[in-house]
This record gives structure tokens, sequence and C-alpha cells, in this order.
């Protein structure tokens, strides 16, 4: 496949044109993506007013941990933009055995500027912020998007469906939903 040439993106706005210009076709190449985005140099101003902090909930900004979970037959491109992040990868449970703990496959650590890129075909994963003091931020893009999710328990494989809720949109907060989550991670 003929790779676009495209230029360094200098802000987060040029990242975002020359990605709607990639997915624009029908196809996407995974390695231009990933490369395209590594090569914007993350800059807080940029991003700042997209950034939430709140140490109870998973949100644009990594601060714990996410649970186990699939990406529901999407791409994921994760960009680290401030700090650290740690991906482990998780091998699918296996349907025959019930109650069966989740086997990993790695964990590799992620530093500012650099992506890592995921799908199902792959596995599974958790990303965690390495730092206990300082936070993290990242920058997810999914194709297609998708509302819900598998998250897992890494000690029986068990698995549930949870919906997809964005902590904002255009950096403001949106309305706070109440749910319940069956999450035991």
């Amino acid at each position: 496949m003929n790779q676009t040439q495209f230029q360094e993106p200098e802000t987060l706005e040029d990242l975002i044109k020359q990605l709607h210009e990639i997915f624009s076709g029908d196809k996407i190449n995974v390695e231009e993506v990933q490369t395209l985005m590594e090569s914007y140099k993350s800059n807080p101003a940029d991003w700042s007013k997209f950034a939430k902090f709140d140490k109870y909930r998973y949100v644009f900004v990594w601060l714990l941990r996410s649970s186990i979970h699939d990406h529901a037959n999407s791409h994921c491109f994760l960009k680290i933009l401030q700090g650290q992040l740690k991906e482990t990868l998780y091998n699918w449970p296996d349907g025959n055995h019930k109650n069966q703990e989740l086997t990993k496959k790695w964990e590799k650590t992620f530093l500012e500027n650099q992506c890592t890129y995921i799908n199902d075909t792959i596995g599974l994963h958790r990303v965690e912020n390495v730092s206990h003091t300082e936070g993290a931020v990242s920058l997810h893009l999914y194709s297609p998007p998708f509302n819900s999710c598998h998250c897992f328990d890494e000690r029986t494989g068990h698995k549930n469906q949870v919906n997809m809720t964005f902590w904002s949109r255009f950096g403001e907060r949106t309305p706070f939903e109440a749910s319940v989550s069956k999450e035991n991670n």
C-alpha cells in the first residue's frame, strides 16, 4: 500500500487534519497512522483544555489504571502526551475453560510522544500510569468508533459489556451519568 507523505504536525489541530485525510479512504495503513501520531510532539498548550484530572474515574487522563478490555473490533492507537503509561497485553480467555485466570503476553512502558497500537486480534490490554505522583495524559484514536466494549476479570476471565462514556466534549464537562460497574479489577 502506498503511504501518503505527510508533514510533521506542529499542532494537535494539524495532527487531526492529517488523520482525517488518512481515514477518508477505504483502507487504513496502521503503520502510517502510528508514524503520524508519533511524529506529533506533545505540547500541553494544544491539549490541556481537554485534559480533566479526576482521581476517582478512568477518563481521558489515565491516573490509576484501566480495566482489562477489548476494542469492539476497532483499531486502537494510543499516543502518550505526558508522563508514562504501562501497557499489559493479555491473551484472550480460553472459551473452553470457565473461571480461568487471564495470561499475560507482555508488559511495556511507553514514554511521552510514543504511540502504541492494538486491535482484538492482538489481544486484550490494560493501561496504567507508572507514577503514583504524576499524572499521565494520552490521546486515543479508535477506528471505527464504538459505544461499548468488554471488560475482563483478570482472575476468572469473566467478561462484562460496558458502555463508553465521555468525560468531556471539546473540553467541556459532559453531564454525569451514574453507572454501576460489575468490574472486580
